[in-house]
């Protein structure tokens, strides 16, 4: 199966893609399936499990689903619209459903976290069932949020968990980064080419273009309303916003001429912070591959643009740039993503910052002339050097330390992308081999670690 760029980069809500977009589209879903069956339905009850029930209500997960039986979509929800009805409904208690009519609905007592019952196949799990007027179950149905978004059904989950096979509905298909390489090779496209192609097989390349502009100005949008943004992120841990300061402590040293060498780092820190922040707080955000990792690819995107060009240089438009650092970017998720996983829940920290820290690595890399050799290089050194880390958010809010690691994740895809430039491509661990090292070490790493704040930073917080 090919994964788009349009898959692997969504538009969506705060403060997470696998823990609030996710229960949000599996209520959609969910009411898809009654409309279908056409069944008489008075009363819906979902439960959340695993890691959404341990920090669900960090992670807005039980409002998300509420929202998503209101009939909002990650994509489109306007967040005024959705604190009015929301607040509405936890004194209303019911939904007028558009096809099913009115269902009773009532966040404090239908929408349970149930921390004893787990089942199998992904950590993210709930369900939804649906009872008639004399208080009969008429439908029950179980949904996974794998990460970054995406939502399966049982009978969806299991057909992915089997070996996946490249999509041959595209001109280049590639099911691992060592056929993504004999692809390239074989053509003589790089990386953004071939991804190119294989996407406007499926949409005309204006389709595309406008996609992927969309894309980023979602995401310099979010960043530019980080640094607008001061004073406390809600839910409890009191945490600053610091990208504003720190954003306009920067400007001050360099038109002063006082900025230190190594002020890169600050730089990066500050684009990535801006974005998450912005997540923390339950704003619009673009999954990259996850929200809780969404500031390091446009983070390292805006770098490149905004500091690594210098005036007459005879390189390609923003637009083309943007596009091919995406493209190159999303080749690399999506393969992560197809051979391991992307789910904090599933896979740790690891799976998230990362993962992203790697694409935009690859991004990077592809914009400052690399071959796909380099590219490759770049990714896999990124990604090598997040093994084992852990997912473990204070008070199952994504602020502590998600916000920070963000800002070293990029700082990390730039400088493997700056290692991988300096030599030729050939280096002895591939890319695949360490995503596979990233899949087991997910299956091996203890839950405590792995977004259920159970463990690691999330006890040991300071007793004041």
């Amino acid at each position: 199966m090919f994964l788009s760029i349009f898959e692997i980069f969504k538009v969506g809500i705060g403060p997470s893609s696998s823990h609030t977009m996710g229960p949000m589209v599996a209520a959609a879903m969910f009411l898809d399936r009654l409309r279908d069956e056409g069944l008489a339905v008075t009363h819906i009850r979902c439960h959340l499990r695993g890691s959404l029930a341990f920090t669900g209500r960090g992670h807005a997960s039980d409002r998300a689903v509420a929202l998503g039986l209101l009939g909002f979509l990650p994509a489109t929800l306007d967040p005024d619209h959705a604190v009015t009805e929301y607040e509405a409904l936890t004194h209303r208690k019911s939904i007028e459903i558009p096809e099913l009519g009115e269902v009773r609905v009532c966040p404090s007592e239908d929408i349970i976290l149930d921390y004893e019952r787990l089942d199998d196949g992904h950590p993210n799990q709930l369900s939804f069932e649906a009872f008639g007027s004399d208080g009969a179950l008429l439908l029950e149905e179980a949904y996974y949020s794998i990460g970054g978004g995406f939502v399966h059904s049982r009978t969806e989950l299991d057909a992915a968990t089997d070996t996946p096979e490249p999509d041959c509905t595209v001109p280049y298909p590639f099911a691992n980064v060592a056929e993504l390489l004999d692809v390239a090779g074989s053509s003589g496209l790089s990386i953004a080419q071939l991804m190119r192609a294989n996407e406007t097989s499926l949409r005309t390349a204006a389709e595309l273009d406008s996609g992927v502009a969309e894309i980023w100005a979602a995401m310099r949008a979010c960043m530019e309303r980080g640094f607008r943004q001061e004073g406390r992120l809600p839910g409890g841990l009191n945490v600053k916003r610091r990208a504003p300061d720190l954003l306009n402590r920067l400007h001050t040293e360099r038109g002063s001429n006082q900025l230190k060498p190594y002020a890169i780092n600050d730089w990066l820190t500050a684009y990535a912070m801006a974005v998450n922040e912005e997540n923390a707080a339950g704003g619009r955000v673009v999954t990259a591959p996850t929200n809780g990792a969404a500031g390091v690819v446009p983070a390292v995107l805006r770098f490149f643009l905004d500091h690594c060009r210098t005036e007459g240089d005879a390189d390609p438009g923003e637009a083309e740039l943007v596009g091919d650092f995406l493209l190159t970017a999303a080749a690399i998720g999506g393969l992560i993503k197809r051979n391991a996983s992307i789910s904090g829940a599933e896979a740790g920290c690891q799976g998230e910052v990362g993962v992203a820290s790697a694409m935009a690595a690859a991004g990077f890399c592809a914009l400052s002339g690399g071959t796909p050799e380099q590219i490759e290089n770049a990714a896999e050194i990124a990604l090598e050097h997040h093994l084992g880390m852990t997912c473990d958010p204070v008070a199952g809010l994504v602020q502590v330390p998600c916000i920070e690691r963000n800002g070293f994740g990029a700082i990390k895809a730039v400088a493997a992308a700056s290692l991988s430039l300096r030599g030729d491509g050939k280096h002895f661990m591939p890319l695949d081999n360490c995503i596979e090292a990233m899949r087991q070490t997910g299956l091996e790493m203890n839950t405590k670690y792995k977004e259920t704040s159970l463990g690691g930073l999330a006890v040991n917080v300071p007793n004041c």
